[in-house]
């Protein structure tokens, strides 16, 4: 009998698969004893991970001053869309609320990554979500995380509540024309020059967007950094810690897991103390520039609810792309964009639209006599400005149709009173100024 023989070549036994495993670590403080915690926590992830020879170091995600309550983690959110890339098959994490203290935000998280296999250990709690009771513990512990956070919200609000009752500045970190620091307030004697001048040029006359522009002009910097706007003036204007008095408990945390600062319409008590800082401006002079402000809010017919009127949301800006608002001046409303109306036209030169000639225009573009608001929503989806004296309808179907508009010259839509009425107007402006002069020379 021949014999066969066959050579067998060994095949290289095949490596193991390492799990791709990430930490996640956060402090909800930014103290540097939270932060070299946070630092603590990445050092010790970071050597835990990788001593194992069956694991693959993916990284550590660490927010640092964040709450477990809220959603907006930036590192949180990126090791979410990294393990739904496919760039890790575990994550380690300290405990259930350092993960997330809201059950749902913790279930909903746990549930996602479970259902594309990746699976969260809890070092403390000793659990691990893929298992199979894991969940059952996970529901039951992040709800004993949720109501410890609540507890401790309450207990800071109290604390808060009754200092604001004992007449205390609470929370005061950033304010316009004053340096604070530990809680102690000083003015800033190069930002209270500004604030000054605010006051009196508002006072002889300017608005709150000709002060914004004519403070970027100057090239002055605005709280932090930011960019002076019709907004800002207001409410410094509006501001009674100017006089070194304090409305207290303006706003309020309605909820705990969101931690939103919401405005105090009246549900808790406001406090108002008097002399808790160094005065910039004087009453007198914080009085008239308040008068003055109710005056031309009255006026201007005070500002309505967002959404009552047809053209709200519905004009695009063709150079910046923002939303056209309507403003209301000497009794005629008129539409400009929102960029225009609040850093003005430096920023966005834009031509404002009187609102009856939007409505006549709107009502060419439909093919019907009289503008009708139900027949306008129904059709139109909304009104592009390509360019000056142009509107272009987009209506719901796709159709398009551009119109052109002239505006009325001043001979035709100014009569007798409206002429009388300017003519004063600038009467009072002027005897305004010369007053201002005269105090500045004194």
């Amino acid at each position: 009998m021949t014999r066969i023989i066959r050579k067998i070549t060994p095949k290289a036994p095949k490596a193991p698969i390492k799990k791709r495993v990430a930490a996640y670590a956060r402090v909800s403080s930014g103290k540097d004893a939270m932060l070299q915690s946070l630092s603590a926590q990445i050092s010790y992830y970071s050597e835990f991970i990788q001593k194992r020879y069956d694991w693959e170091y993916a990284g550590v995600y660490a927010d640092e001053a964040a709450t477990g309550t809220k959603d907006n983690r930036k590192e949180f959110q990126r090791l979410l869309s990294d393990c739904r890339s496919g760039k890790i098959d575990m994550v380690i994490t300290k405990s259930i609320s350092r993960f997330a203290r809201n059950t749902l935000t913790v279930l909903e998280t746990v549930r996602e990554l479970k259902g594309i296999s990746v699976d969260v250990y809890f070092e403390k709690e000793n659990i691990h979500s893929i298992s199979g009771d894991g969940e059952l513990m996970l529901t039951i512990l992040s709800s004993f995380a949720q109501a410890e956070s609540l507890s401790v919200s309450e207990n800071c609000k109290w604390r808060i509540r009754k200092r604001f009752a004992e007449g205390e500045l609470v929370n005061l970190r950033f304010m316009y024309g004053y340096r604070i620091e530990k809680g102690r307030v000083e003015v800033n004697q190069k930002q209270a020059k500004i604030v000054r001048m605010i006051f009196n040029d508002y006072i002889s006359g300017l608005g709150c967007t000709a002060i914004a522009n004519k403070l970027r002009r100057m090239g002055i910097q605005s709280l932090r950094g930011g960019i002076w706007n019709s907004d800002i003036v207001a409410q410094i204007i509006k501001n009674e810690k100017y006089i070194g008095n304090a409305l207290l408990q303006k706003k309020h945390v309605s909820n705990h897991l969101t931690k939103k600062l919401i405005a105090n319409k009246g549900v808790l008590p406001k406090y108002y103390a008097e002399g808790t800082h160094p005065p910039i401006i004087d009453a007198a002079t914080f009085q008239l520039a308040r008068e003055i402000m109710a005056k031309n809010w009255i006026l201007n017919e005070g500002k309505k609810a967002a959404g009552t009127y047809p053209f709200t949301s519905k004009i695009k800006c063709g150079k910046c792309g923002k939303n056209y608002k309507r403003k209301t001046t000497h009794g005629q409303a008129f539409w400009n964009c929102s960029t225009h109306i609040k850093y003005g036209k430096e920023v966005c030169h834009t031509k404002r639209i009187p609102e009856s000639i939007l409505c006549l225009v709107a009502a060419n573009a439909l093919g019907i006599e009289e503008f009708d608001e139900v027949t306008f929503n129904r059709q139109i989806e909304e009104i592009q400005i390509p360019d000056a004296n142009l509107l272009l309808f987009v209506f719901n179907d796709g159709r398009t149709d551009l119109r052109e508009w002239q505006s009325k010259s001043r001979s035709e839509s100014w009569n007798e009173e409206a002429r009388e009425k300017a003519r004063m107007r600038q009467i009072e402006y002027l005897e305004g100024r010369k007053g201002e002069c005269v105090r500045h020379v004194q």
